[in-house]
């Protein structure tokens, strides 16, 4: 990776690449602390962090230099640039206010600060063997808190009781974290698609919506499937097998080189057809890493193909107001021949008696 990086470097001929953001500091040296900055040269690799944390960056980093960050970063950084001779820097324009970008300007008067735009995102697109497997453990845990969620469901409990034992049971099952806060929506509250659990009491009739997730020595999984308290109306059964139709023939069609915009066609087109499009108004999934959402994505808006190694969540719903709604959702890792699901889970709709 700083191979890439080094190349991106000596195209837009700049003589360093910093970095603040702190899961591309973690991305690039293992370095978990809150406060750091990473600096890349063509023939150096530094890492300036302050007192608190410069043990644990030498553990976690030892191929990185450390730099102590002393008394203050920009003091630190005029060290740096004087004994390199550094002349153009390349930092990161999404992640860097414009505040402290002014304050680099007016300190350093004869450096050029040049904007650059997801070097770093582009590459922890597609993840390695190692990533793989955390993500994967994460799913793992995710998939078996659900499994022992669905005994607890029943009328009378409430959303925030059924979000709270999910993340203590994660948490339990050897989760750092969880990934977000768990989503639950019964009833007409499942048409928000980011509800946030309530003090609603889960009633017979209901569909519920559960959407979860955990962090595993910092990767992220993702997970969402859909109950019925009772036997389905013919109205659910038809709004549930549309979207699992529709999240069935995009894992089909998922397989490297088609791009994220064909993935989420697929999908859509079934929804359209069965004349819901207008209730399916996110895209079909995002990547999955670091952070929960990350590159790529598939939607409609994303023309770039995917590639082998790269994780995905394949998420379509319907969303009816008042009514409301249905999500399945399953993440998967890009092979060279498809697509293979980490969260392995029954999408047939579960009935709870």
């Amino acid at each position: 990776m700083l191979e890439q990086i080094r190349s991106h470097l000596q195209e837009i001929s700049c003589d360093v690449f910093i970095s603040t953001h702190r899961t591309h500091r973690r991305y690039l040296t293992k370095f978990t602390g809150s406060a750091g900055l990473v600096w890349i040269g063509l023939d150096s690799k530094i890492l300036v962090t302050d007192f608190r944390y410069t043990e644990q960056a030498g553990e976690q980093s030892p191929d990185w230099e450390i730099v102590l960050l002393q008394p203050t970063l920009e003091e630190t950084m005029a060290r740096l640039i004087e004994e390199q001779q550094v002349r153009r820097i390349a930092f990161e324009s999404e992640h860097i206010t414009v505040e402290q970008l002014t304050k680099w300007q007016e300190k350093f008067e004869a450096v050029e600060f040049v904007p650059t735009k997801t070097w770093v995102a582009q590459l922890r697109q597609v993840k390695t063997q190692e990533e793989i497997d955390k993500i994967a453990a994460a799913a793992k845990i995710t998939v078996q808190a659900l499994t022992a969620l669905v005994p607890q469901i029943k009328p009378g409990v409430t959303e925030i009781e059924l979000a709270l034992e999910l993340e203590y049971t994660m948490r339990r099952l050897g989760a750092e974290a969880v990934a977000f806060d768990p989503i639950v929506g019964s009833g007409p509250r499942g048409a928000l698609p980011h509800a946030i659990p309530g003090d609603r009491k889960i009633q017979a009739g209901d569909f519920i919506v559960i959407d979860m997730g955990c962090v595993y020595q910092g990767y992220c999984s993702d997970l969402t499937r859909t109950f019925v308290v009772g036997r389905p109306d013919p109205k659910q059964l038809e709004i549930y097998h549309i979207v699992l139709e529709a999240q069935l023939a995009a894992l089909n069609a998922l397989k490297p080189g088609l791009s994220g915009k064909e993935v989420d066609s697929v999908a859509r087109e079934i929804i359209k057809n069965a004349g819901y499009d207008q209730h399916f108004g996110h895209s079909l999934g995002h990547g999955v890493g670091l952070e929960i959402h990350e590159e790529p994505r598939l939607s409609q808006f994303n023309e770039e193909p995917l590639a082998p190694g790269m994780v995905v969540t394949v998420e379509p719903g319907i969303y009816l107001p008042g009514w409301g709604g249905v999500r399945i959702e399953d993440l998967v890792v890009v092979t060279e021949e498809g697509c293979r699901i980490l969260t392995e889970l029954t999408k047939e709709l579960v009935i709870i008696e």
